[in-house]
Parts: structure tokens; C-alpha cells; sequence
């Protein structure tokens, strides 16, 4: 298991590094920032010099290797507009992670009893129910679920916040529109996991012992099936964590996603940089995380 967890961290920190250089590289691609900064009817001697003083007049492979050196230090850079991105960064991310994790919860204690519900009584109205909301969880687009949950909840029944972090309330509509896809697919993934599982062997030598039927479900039969749950799960969580540019828009919410459209938008390479190695440093920890889990759920599962 150690030297499993060893070539883990170090495939992360290669995956890191590639990102990070990737991202630099494509970052500049759209274009010269100092046009955004400066006036069009600006003297070019104004240009140059936001250009020096951003370092952007600097040979690219001397940008490249002091951008690698601040990320040796912990240091991000600065943003154009003066701000450490570190800082711009913490200033956005917690809003971002108690949104994902409402989302999470949400979908977690919806689609989980669901999937059981629905492979156990499958062909049943209850499995009708399950596959109805896991076909309407994948096929409705979360832009125009959270556009309809605002005009029912927000303006017509005048029941939650249309926009903004403001208070608990307002975490419902965004939480719900963020997690109403990952409902769908972790009920169709338990389902067609645990419908496996109840078929096999150890299951019907669990029954013919006698044991009650929610100890073969939870005990024998769920635990088998949480596997690809658990991929899926990790995948939802990541993204989740580094915001949905969508939900985040249509709800006006101060998170990652709206700092790195805005970023973007912008042309401010720092921040641009700094985002993208957040969310990749995400995506493989909780990948990591992952497949670490895998052990302690299901014990037939032993790295060498």
C-alpha cells in the first residue's frame, strides 16, 4: 500500500507539472493583456511599460522559469491588478467549497437510497420512480434548472434568495441545480451495481444463512457496489469543488467558477495559471483519495 500511495503522489506532482506548463503556454495564446489595461489611443511608450512592469516584455522561456520558481515558494504570482493571487484565491474558495459540499450532501442522500431502493424492488413503481428522476437528472441541462427553480421558488412563491451568498437559504436553489445531475448518475450506478451484486453467489449463500435482508443489502451487497460509485463520486466532488461556472452565473455566486470566467475574460494570466493549478491539484487528490478507499470498502481489493 505504501509504495502504491509513493508512485501515486509522484504520478500527481508529474500531472501537476504538465498542467501547470500547459496552461502557461495556452494562456497566452489569447492574446497581449496590455491591450485590455491601456487605451487604444495610448502612446505605445505607455505599452511597453505595463508590458515591463508585468513582465510580459521578458523572453517566454524567462517567464516560464520565474512563474516555476515562485511555484517552488508557494508564490502564485500577482494579479494585474495589483493583488496576490493566493489571496484572490482564498477570497473566492470557500464559497465555492460550502456549495459543493451542500451539493454533495444533497445528491448523496437522495441518489443513495434511491439506487438501493430501486434495485431491490426492481421492476417495481418504486424502480419506475428511480429511473424516471435518473432520466430527468441527465437529460435536463442545470442552466435551465436553476433558471426554473428561481422563477418558481425565487419569484413566484417569493420562498428563497433569487442570487447572492446571503445566508443558509440561499445555498438551496445553487445546491440543487448543482447536484440534480450527480443524482441521476449515482442512482443509475448503484442500481446497476447492486443489481450485480444481489445476483451473485456469497448474496444467495448470505440469504440461505438466514441473515436479514438489510444485513445482506448493507453489509454484503452495498458494499461491493460502492466502487464505481465511489470513482463517479470522487469525479462529481471534484468538479463541484471548482465551481460551476453555470450554476454560478445564473446565481450570481461569488465562487471559483466566476473568478475564472472573469479571469479569463480579462486576460489576467496570473489568476488564469493559479485557478487552473487549484483545480487540478484537486482533481488528483481526490482521485487519490479515491482510489485509497478503494481497500478499506471492498477487501478484495489489495495493491502490490
Amino acid at each position: 500500500m505504501l509504495r502504491y500511495i509513493v508512485g501515486r503522489l509522484l504520478q500527481a506532482i508529474l500531472g501537476i507539472l504538465v498542467i501547470t506548463t500547459l496552461v502557461f503556454l495556452l494562456v497566452r495564446l489569447t492574446g497581449d493583456p496590455s491591450s485590455i489595461l491601456v487605451s487604444d489611443f495610448a502612446p505605445v511608450e505607455v505599452q511597453e511599460r505595463i508590458r515591463e512592469r508585468l513582465g510580459l516584455d521578458r523572453p517566454l522561456h524567462e517567464q516560464y522559469a520565474a512563474y516555476m520558481g515562485g511555484l517552488v515558494r508557494g508564490d502564485l504570482g500577482e494579479s494585474f491588478n495589483g493583488r496576490p493571487v493566493l489571496d484572490i484565491l482564498l477570497q473566492y474558495l470557500p464559497a465555492t467549497v460550502s456549495l459543493a459540499a451542500v451539493a454533495m450532501a444533497i445528491a448523496l442522500l437522495v441518489a443513495v437510497p434511491l439506487g438501493i431502493l430501486s434495485a431491490v424492488y426492481r421492476g417495481t413503481w418504486i424502480d419506475t420512480v428511480a429511473r424516471t428522476v435518473a432520466l430527468f437528472g441527465q437529460s435536463v441541462p442545470s442552466f435551465w434548472l436553476a433558471i426554473v427553480l428561481v422563477l418558481i421558488f425565487a419569484v413566484v412563491l417569493d420562498l428563497l434568495p433569487v442570487a447572492y451568498r446571503s445566508g443558509p437559504d440561499s445555498y438551496v436553489l445553487p445546491a440543487v441545480a448543482m447536484g440534480w445531475a450527480a443524482v441521476a448518475g449515482i442512482v443509475r450506478l448503484i442500481r446497476s451495481s447492486m443489481l450485480d451484486v444481489l445476483d451473485s453467489d456469497y448474496v444467495r449463500m448470505a440469504r440461505a444463512k438466514g441473515m436479514p435482508p438489510r444485513t445482506v443489502v448493507v453489509k454484503h451487497a452495498l458494499r461491493s457496489a460502492l466502487i464505481p460509485v465511489l470513482t463517479f463520486t470522487g469525479l462529481v466532488l471534484a468538479s463541484f469543488m471548482n465551481g460551476s461556472v453555470v450554476v454560478e452565473s445564473v446565481f450570481a455566486w461569488p465562487g471559483v467558477g466566476t473568478m475564472t470566467l472573469d479571469a479569463v475574460s480579462g486576460r489576467d494570466f496570473p489568476v488564469v495559471q493559479g485557478a487552473v493549478i487549484m483545480i487540478a491539484v484537486f482533481f488528483i487528490t481526490i482521485n487519490l483519495l479515491v482510489d485509497i478507499l478503494y481497500a478499506f470498502v471492498d477487501p478484495r481489493v489489495r495493491y502490490r
